[in-house]
This record gives C-alpha cells, structure tokens and sequence, in this order.
C-alpha cells in the first residue's frame, strides 16, 4: 500500500511540475507583446495643442476692420494678410499699437489680444498714381510737345515749375559727372505742384521713399516701371525727372531740379542695377 501510495504521488507531482513548467513557457511570448501606451498618449497630446486665434480691430482711413490671426503670427506675414484685405502693399505700411511695430514681432509678443485696435497708416498704390494724375490739358500739352519733340525744360507742363526759379535749399548740382547715390536724402527738389520733395533710396528693402511735407510714400522698386530724365537748359547741372508709376506717360511723378551727377545712379538703383552702388 505503501509503494502504491509512493507512486502515484511520485506521478502526481510529476504531472505538476511539467504543467507548471508548460504554463511558463507559453506566457513568455504573450508578455512581450503587450503595446506601450506611453508614446501614444504623448503623440495624442502634441496633436491636440492647438494655436489661440485672436480677433483685432485695424483702423484704416477712419474705417474700422475685423481681422483674425493666430497669436504667433508675425507683423510681417500680418502686413501680407492686410494687403489682401485692404490693397495696400505690405512694404507701404505702418502697423502702430503703442508704438510702431516691427517686421519681426509676433502679435503675441508686443501684447497684442482679442479686441485690440491697430492703427494702419499707408497708401495703394492707386492713391501713389492719384498724386501724379495729370488733367486732360496737361495730357494734350504732353502730346503735343511729344509730336514736336520739344524739350522738357520748354514745355509749358513744366515751365510752371521752372519759372518759380531755383530752390535756395536745393544739393548742388555738377555737371558732366557721374557719382554714386549720397548716404543721406536727395533734398530740396520740386514736384509738378511746386512742394518740396524729399528722395530716401531704401537700397536693403529695395524701397524709394517719396517725402512731402504731408507724406510719405515707400514705393517698392518694381513698382516704378521706368525713369526719364533731361538736362534744364541754362542749368545743365540740373535734371528734370519722371518716374512712371503706371502702364503710360501720363502717370510720370514728375520732379524738379535733381542734381545731374546723381541721374545715372538713381536710374541703375530703381531699374535693378542697384548692387554696384550698395
């Protein structure tokens, strides 16, 4: 009973042990395929972040607007949507919120938030065009000196500029010279309505910046489509200039009185010959 009894158990726990040892041995693949979750509740996270968009008002010509933007966008990029919005060229505006704002700020970073106001200040090209707009009897006076290729200088257009005489505060002008652009403003010249006209070449923003004592005007280089220019006679050391701003003649910004030893250099920086100078 005894031997019995021995062998059976003997058995039993045999059976035990190779069960347990088959139950270890198949678990081991399933352990090793249990999925990580960490990275994918970090995956969800990062996609889940959301930009906030902020709703300003933008102040133009006494009008108001309603514009919406991510807060990390740039004041250059916001000029650009502006620009679509409103037609006034990026490079041809001012954004001012305490202060004037710079191409590198982000709204966010100068604390810009729902409901500001900012204040727009610039010009369409169209309101560029308007100021050298011409009457219908100046374009027939034009055409009729163009048939006759009279010159600038005589045409009565112009006389009514020249005939006011030499501006005292006018750069001195040299004849039969060629030199490159100043580092300051050309100053004391005309425009067709006799004020005073002020010219700032913006060579890095590839900008002509158009000064009268009510505005300024940042016209972009590619915007001027051409520049003429002729000697006034009795004082060759001056120039009368157009620079057309539009598909015809009849759009020329016209100004008076440039001096001769700059025309070169200002024709090569508007037309794209600018590097030699910069």
């Amino acid at each position: 009973m005894e031997c019995v009894g021995s062998e059976n158990d003997s058995k039993i726990s045999n059976v035990e042990n190779h069960t347990k040892e088959d139950h270890s041995d198949s678990t081991e693949p399933s352990e090793c395929k249990i999925p990580k979750t960490d990275t994918i509740i970090n995956d969800t996270s990062v996609e889940d972040e959301k930009v906030e968009t902020i709703e300003v008002k933008v102040i133009y010509n006494k009008n108001k607007y309603d514009v919406s933007a991510p807060v990390n966008t740039t004041i250059a990029d916001f000029k650009k949507q502006l620009q679509g919005l409103l037609g006034v060229p990026d490079s041809m505006q001012k954004l001012m919120y305490k202060g004037l704002l710079q191409d590198q700020q982000s709204l966010a970073s100068v604390g810009i938030t729902k409901g500001a106001k900012i204040m727009l200040v610039g010009s369409t090209l169209n309101d560029v065009l308007a100021v050298s707009s011409v009457t219908k009897q100046d374009v027939a006076e034009l055409e009729k000196a163009s048939n006759t290729k009279e010159p600038l200088c005589r045409q009565k257009i112009h006389r009514k500029v020249l005939d006011k005489g030499l501006p005292e505060d006018v750069m001195p002008g040299i004849k039969d010279l060629k030199e490159s652009l100043p580092p300051v403003p050309l100053s004391g010249m005309l425009n067709k309505q006799g004020g005073k006209v002020r010219l700032t070449f913006k060579l890095e923003a590839d900008q002509l910046w158009l000064s009268t004592k009510e505005r300024t005007e940042k016209l972009p280089m590619q915007s001027i489509k051409n520049v003429v220019s002729e000697a006034i006679e009795g004082h060759e050391e001056y120039h009368i200039m157009g620079l057309q701003l539009g598909p015809t003649e009849a759009s020329r910004y016209w100004v008076y009185w440039v001096p001769a030893q700059y025309i070169d250099a200002i024709k090569d920086v508007v037309l794209g010959k600018w590097q030699q100078y910069f």
